[in-house]
């Protein structure tokens, strides 16, 4: 059974100057920002928008999605047989044919969460979340 697609965890796009994007953002919404440096990311509960700075950096260089599987090592399994070139290590990164950046992680192992009704009409309602993951959510009170 090939690995499922449960949702996107985050979005990352590359700014000129962050504070003029933060400016921006939180011109258009009510925003909670965590910050690195060079980085912000602007939290959308269980998700996020992350931001960084990027001063003449090679187009497209770091701008990417995180895509939620169900099963990461999976899809990195399909991904070798494929002849796809992925990082190395514990982290599931590789570019589409056309060059986008794409990251993978594993539902049960971040804190983006999708409800049980829709898990369960996604035939995906066997899913959990580690220790780990569910910590994160309780300390944002989402659990």
């Amino acid at each position: 059974m090939s690995p499922r697609l449960v949702g996107i965890n985050h979005v990352a796009l590359e700014v000129g100057d962050l504070e003029e994007a933060l400016r921006f953002w939180g011109s258009l919404f009510e925003i909670k920002v965590a910050r690195e440096p060079g980085m912000a990311f602007i939290d959308m509960g269980d998700q996020f928008l992350a931001l960084s700075e990027r001063a003449g950096a090679e187009p497209h260089s770091a701008r990417h999605f995180g895509l939620v599987v169900d099963d990461k090592e999976a899809v990195r399994e399909r991904l070798v047989a494929l002849g796809v070139e992925v990082s190395p290590g514990r982290r599931l990164n590789f570019r589409d044919p056309w060059g986008n950046l794409i990251q993978v992680v594993e539902y049960g192992q971040i804190q983006f969460t999708k409800g049980q009704r829709v898990l369960d009409g996604m035939g995906l309602g066997d899913l959990s979340k580690t220790p780990e993951a569910q910590a994160e959510l309780a300390q944002k009170g989402l659990l």
